[in-house]
């Protein structure tokens, strides 16, 4: 590629497809996080300005395939989309996950978390080192750290483990949120 020939309008083009390209990546890096947390609807919408998104990118680096510049500013908004779109996920945090609570204090930790207004389940488990009660709470994803932070203030030794709830049903979906009295 001879810079010289690079104009103004060529530069406009490549700056064009990246952007085009770090709009579709997000978009499809979202709708992925949407397809798993089963919200189809949102996710055909998507699926559609995405495409149409792609194909205009797509459209201006086949037209110029021995073109350098394109190619690199193709591929470069594909990475910059990936990191926005993870990014763009994690900030609207859509959702809702059940933290699992593995505490030797397993009373007083849901007795806590409880008194905040969270529904939580307390089963009795045998660890590797003896007696643990294993707390089941279901939470936005925006909540979450709110009460890891609770459970491990008061059990700063407990484990857990955070998985993402694909569908619920019944008196403890309508739990996820504290209840505020």
């Amino acid at each position: 590629m001879d810079f010289d020939s690079v104009t103004l309008a060529h530069l406009g083009s490549a700056a064009f497809v990246f952007l085009a390209r770090v709009a579709d990546v997000s978009l499809g890096t979202f709708r992925f996080a949407l397809i798993v947390g089963g919200r189809r609807k949102l996710a055909w919408a998507i699926a559609v300005i995405e495409s149409m998104i792609w194909l205009l990118a797509a459209s201006r680096v086949f037209k110029n395939l021995s073109d350098p510049l394109m190619a690199v500013a193709f591929a470069l908004g594909f990475a910059t989309g990936t990191y926005a779109g993870m990014a763009l996920e994690g900030a609207l945090a859509l959702g809702e996950q059940v933290l699992r609570v593995f505490t030797r204090e397993g009373a007083r930790v849901a007795a806590a978390l409880r008194e905040q207004g969270y529904a939580v389940t307390k089963i009795a488990g045998e660890g590797r080192d003896g007696p643990v009660d294993l707390l089941f709470i279901q939470v936005h994803r925006r909540g979450c750290e709110d009460v890891l932070r609770a459970a491990r203030a008061l059990d700063p030794d407990c484990f857990y483990v955070i998985d993402d709830v694909r569908a619920a049903a019944g008196a403890a979906r309508r739990a996820a949120v504290p209840i505020r009295r």
